[in-house]
């Protein structure tokens, strides 16, 4: 059995070369294809997560792997979780938030979650007991308890006025400091203390299980819009908080 920290440590060696794959396509206009989901995707995406795959099939042989492109593999309990590029319309846009994610989870619960930026040369890591660091660095999360004082990102808020025009609009009247934003980049910002919490939609496992194990480590809390723990079958709506107290203001906000 291979411990968390030796896990992270070949995770992270594995995500640092696959990053050369993404950034090797960054900004030079690669082909782009629309999915059954009309979400779009580049040869970029399924290139980085082949290299992670091919990484992880070498570092841990039985065990299963899902990911954004290619689906699932193996059928161990044991699964890695791959986002090969988590905003790809930042990606195709030239815009450098762009993340890449992968997270490990055994019976179901995520051990540690990496978020790698590698247009920003910035890697978020975290496991179960090990806490948070950037670049190497401890990090965690404020000490935000209300949500009066809190700086709040609303992620997704195209579809949120959509399809929850009325959380919407309590969340536009919420927090001393509101930004709109998208992907995984805010709730490394939480983990690290800069943002104090993001909500969240539409969000598929590999989007939000790496993340939440980072967010968690760094002593945080992320749930769905229920306060449920995150699995592969929540629904796609989180909640991202520095605090208990100020998680439980958004759970009362969402569900008013």
């Amino acid at each position: 059995m291979t411990d968390l920290a030796d896990r992270l440590r070949m995770a992270l060696d594995i995500t640092k070369d696959a990053a050369a794959v993404a950034m090797s396509h960054f900004r030079n206009s690669p082909d782009i294809a629309t999915k059954s989901d009309q979400s779009p995707v580049t040869v970029a995406d399924t290139q980085t997560e082949q290299a992670i795959r091919d990484g992880l099939a070498r570092a841990f042989p039985s065990e299963a792997i899902f990911g954004e492109e290619f689906g699932r593999s193996g059928d161990s309990q044991d699964i890695w979780i791959i986002d090969p590029i988590d905003g790809t319309r930042s990606f195709i846009t030239g815009l450098p938030l762009f993340g890449m994610l992968l997270g490990y989870l055994q019976g179901g619960q995520p051990q540690l979650g990496i978020i790698r930026m590698p247009a920003l040369n910035e890697v978020y890591a975290g496991a179960v007991g090990q806490g948070a660091r950037c670049n190497g660095a401890a990090i965690a999360v404020s000490d935000c308890k209300t949500l009066s004082t809190a700086r709040l990102f609303v992620n997704e808020g195209d579809k949120l006025a959509a399809h929850e025009p009325q959380v919407f609009a309590r969340l536009i009247h919420s927090g001393e400091l509101r930004r709109m934003g998208a992907d995984c980049y805010p709730h490394a910002l939480v983990a690290r203390g800069l943002v104090d919490a993001v909500v969240d939609y539409d969000l598929q496992p590999y989007d939000y299980l790496p993340v939440s194990a980072v967010v968690q480590a760094a002593g945080g809390v992320m749930t769905d819009w229920q306060g449920n723990p995150l699995t592969m079958e929540s629904d796609g709506r989180t909640l991202t908080a520095a605090t208990p107290e100020l998680h439980a203001e958004l759970l009362a906000l969402v569900n008013a």
